[in-house]
């Protein structure tokens, strides 16, 4: 079996926060979170779902780093994108194909495009 990281690519430009989240239409997220929810007992069912999460968007991150062992914190991402990553699924299925297909069903989902990367 393999490890694959299957990621929700969001834009920069719409970035979704905790209170444009609130905004959206109540039944809308209720039926998102099911769709969700569905999938992620798919892959619980099938064996392949070992860890999945949402992300607080870029806005919200620090980048840490030590030079000379003075530690910098900066409220900033470590790299300005058009795009993040904004949610995820680690899946351990038999192979590419296997991937690919989770991640089809993932897009179907959520509506958007899934990128999948093998896991060293």
């Amino acid at each position: 079996m393999t490890e694959y990281f299957l990621t929700v690519p969001h834009d920069t430009a719409t970035e979704p926060t905790m209170e444009s989240m609130a905004e959206m239409d109540p039944v809308e997220m209720e039926a998102l979170i099911a769709r969700v929810d569905g999938f992620n007992t798919a892959l619980k069912d099938a064996g392949a779902f070992r860890y999945a999460g949402g992300l607080h968007p870029p806005s919200t991150a620090k980048t840490v780093e030590v030079t000379s062992g003075e530690t910098v914190v900066r409220d900033e991402p470590f790299v300005q994108a058009k795009e993040y990553v904004g949610g995820f699924w680690v899946i351990d299925v038999a192979d590419l194909d296997a991937a690919l297909t989770w991640a089809g069903q993932a897009s179907e989902v959520l509506g958007i495009r899934i990128e999948v990367r093998e896991m060293q």
